[in-house]
């Protein structure tokens, strides 16, 4: 039995608990990590005991006398290292084991005490490890020089992302400082790509997935109301109202801007009917304090109602307790963000999780149905390959040669090819990219070493270096001395403007653009402020399932019966499609005006197709929302050119390859790459904002474009 292997302090924290017995995942990972040596991914559903799982064994395992600090948890946000914290230091009360949280908001005294004497359990962010590795090496190597553990929490949420490669690498890094391998435990609610998250290991030692596959029952409800306005519609509001008043409740809107309207909004109604008064918003633009608070609330309050607005700030494992409903407002770009959701709501054992899905839009029905549909049949996203990450290689060099004070150029590319997250890469682009360095004065050569040049300095001693992904230029909020939030600059941010923030109207009385300060005073009125709320990347395995749906008649019970009339009639519309085939055939519809081409497939395909399209001379428009092509050409034409396309299928990237050498202004790239030299850019922009393999698939697959005539 597991608990017989735990130690015997651990054994008394779970009888002080009185847990009458240990879930599946714990059962697991104490069993694997306590009796071989492999690294474990741990994936169970939200609320099922990972971070028990880790450390119960971990705990047991470790030997805390030993100097140094012994175990790391990294965390993708600061507020789940504050979350996480207590649990760790309350498993952790009968080992007299030290706790430390390392990020920027954390007690400067404790750390420095850490410092002086490493031990224990660490919690802290990537970009914080970033910091030391840059500045201050000789802190890492007296830290972490003999670990034994590192738990990556939620460590999903890293796939696939420039902040993974930059985590891969640091993690490699860290393993070059110890005799020993550390092994790796990470934790996660939602994996479809198991290759992907083993990577993060970079060892010859296995890495062992444990997933415990267990699933809460959901009631789901897909509610329609129609707008054709930005604004939300009053019957949506009143009747989301209603459905939520008497209750705990999480809401999901798509945008920061649309979480403060929805939650001004059910707090005016709330007034007027005499309801609570406890409606927040919680996003990245709202104080940390404020959102701390409205944490604390929902997680201290059992008896009183809540609501939340909020965006991505509550879909990862920080604890607020309890929660009746979870509020979907139009389609998630991702399933995998719809299980996070869900996983919000239902917490308690035996709990059902509740999900309504409220569409504002006819497209935005279908893509919930059809998330929803292979949420049900298990499928969730596969993550983009971390491979040939040549923005991260530049970034990460310049913090090698900072960490260094100056390094030989030969060493750094030894290095550079030695670190896991880059090992794909060959030596000669190594060099290429290292005396483009050179070239832009980012690096110095000095005889047969570099140093950070000039315009290397102004890079690497910014705050922002440490982070791989780009920073709003925000502006504070401030009422009386007391800082609100912080918003983006935007045409509407002038004087006597009103806003929404925290969940309260303002009006702006002064805009200080020197010192990048907003003073505002509360005011009755408002009017939504214009943040910014970009679209996703969706999957081409959602829209597929989207089109699916149109030629089922399979009915949906989830539907209210708004829902399933427009979903009735969107069958209907496209019953003069003749589909025999979803797999091997698209529609075309044919108007007098424009022909409207349905691809059905995911962003970055389309994104290709466009850029073909632009190529063949098709005059164009996409609406990635319908997943269509308004194409302005006669229909024989558009054919022709489309069979031509089709017909130089294996030459796909190298007239993309020829296109952006020669229209360098279309580049797209990343935070870092906009450094690189244009041939690494251009590599960037085909694996990251492009997906040629899955377009090749798609034009070789649809053997027939099947039109209304």
């Amino acid at each position: 039995m597991s608990y017989e292997l735990l130690s015997e302090p651990i054994r008394k924290y779970i009888r002080d608990k009185r847990w009458e017995q240990l879930r599946p995942i714990q059962n697991a990972a104490i069993t694997k990590i306590l009796t071989t040596d492999n690294h474990y991914i741990l994936v169970s559903r939200t609320a099922s005991g990972k971070t028990e799982a880790a450390f119960l064994p971990i705990l047991s395992q470790v030997n805390f006398n030993e100097k140094g600090v012994q175990v790391l948890y990294i965390s993708p946000l600061i507020a789940l290292i504050n979350d996480q914290f207590f649990r760790v230091e309350e498993l952790c009360k009968n080992l007299e084991v030290n706790v430390v949280k390392w990020h920027g908001e954390a007690n400067r005294t404790l750390k420095e005490k850490l410092l002086k004497d490493p031990s224990g359990v660490v919690l802290i962010t990537p970009e914080s490890l970033e910091a030391m590795l840059s500045n201050k090496p000789f802190n890492v190597k007296h830290l972490f020089s003999n670990l034994k553990f590192v738990v990556i929490d939620e460590i999903h949420s890293f796939i696939g992302s420039g902040r993974g490669v930059q985590l891969k690498s640091i993690l490699s890094r860290l393993q070059d400082l110890n005799e020993k391998q550390f092994r790796l435990i990470g934790l996660s609610a939602t994996l479809g790509d198991y290759e992907e998250v083993k990577k993060f290991a970079g060892t010859s030692l296995p890495t062992i997935v444990l997933r415990d596959s267990a699933s809460k029952e959901i009631e789901a409800t897909f509610k329609y109301f129609e707008s054709t306005e930005p604004e939300l519609p009053l019957d949506l509001l009143k009747d989301l109202y209603l459905e939520t008043k008497d209750s705990k409740v999480l809401i999901f809107p798509n945008s920061r801007g649309l979480a403060e309207v929805v939650a001004v909004k059910l707090k005016k109604i709330s007034e007027k009917v005499r309801g609570h008064a406890n409606y927040f918003s919680h996003h990245s633009s709202v104080d940390k304090e404020v959102r701390e608070y409205v944490e604390y609330f929902a997680k201290s309050n059992n008896r009183q109602n809540f609501c939340i607005s909020c965006t991505s700030t509550l879909e990862l494992g920080i604890d607020i307790g309890s929660v009746d409903h979870v509020v979907q407002i139009d389609a998630t770009h991702s399933i995998t963000s719809l299980i996070q959701r869900i996983g919000r709501s239902g917490r308690r054992d035996g709990a059902t999780s509740s999900l309504f899905l409220y569409a504002t839009n006819k497209w935005s029905l279908l893509q919930s149905l059809a998330c929803w549909q292979l949420y049900r049949e298990g499928f969730i996203e596969p993550k983009d390959s971390m491979s040939f990450s040549y923005d991260l290689l530049l970034h990460q060099a310049l913090s090698m040669t900072k960490g260094y004070s100056g390094i030989k150029f030969t060493d750094l590319v030894k290095l550079l090819k030695q670190n896991f997250a880059f090992s794909d890469i060959e030596i000669i682009d190594i060099e290429q990219i290292l005396n483009h360095l050179v070239a832009i004065d980012f690096l110095e050569k000095l005889k047969d070493e570099v140093i950070v040049g000039i315009e290397g300095e102004k890079i690497v001693n910014n705050r922002d270096f440490y982070s791989v992904f780009t920073l709003e230029d925000n502006f504070k909020v401030v009422n009386a001395g007391i800082k609100i939030g912080e918003i983006p600059l935007s045409p509407q941010i002038r004087e006597d403007e009103n806003i929404l923030l925290a969940a309260k109207i303002w009006k702006i009385i002064f805009v200080d653009f020197k010192a990048k300060k907003i003073e505002v005073m509360p005011t009755n009125d408002g009017k939504k402020p214009m943040f910014s709320g970009g679209g996703g990347i969706v999957h081409p395995v959602i829209k597929n399932k989207m089109f699916e749906i149109l030629y089922q008649s399979r009915m949906f019970k989830e539907l209210d019966e708004k829902a399933a009339d427009e979903l009735d009639e969107m069958r209907s519309n496209f019953s003069v499609f003749d589909i025999k085939n979803i797999e091997r055939e698209r529609p075309l519809l044919v108007s007098d005006k424009k022909l409207v081409f349905y691809t059905f497939t995911g962003t970055r395909v389309n994104s290709t197709l466009k850029f073909l399209f632009n190529f063949s001379e098709i005059k164009n428009e996409l609406n990635d929302t319908t997943s269509s092509f308004n194409i302005y050409e006669f229909k024989d034409d558009f054919l022709e050119k489309l069979n031509f396309i089709i017909s130089n299928v294996d030459v796909i990237e190298e007239i993309i390859t020829e296109e952006l050498e020669k229209k360098t202004d279309f580049l797209i790239t990343s935070k870092w790459g906009i450094y690189l030299p244009i041939k690494y850019q251009i590599e960037w922009m085909k694996q990251n904002y492009f997906d040629i393999k899955g377009t090749q698939q798609f034009l070789i697959e649809i053997t027939k474009i099947v039109t209304n005539l």
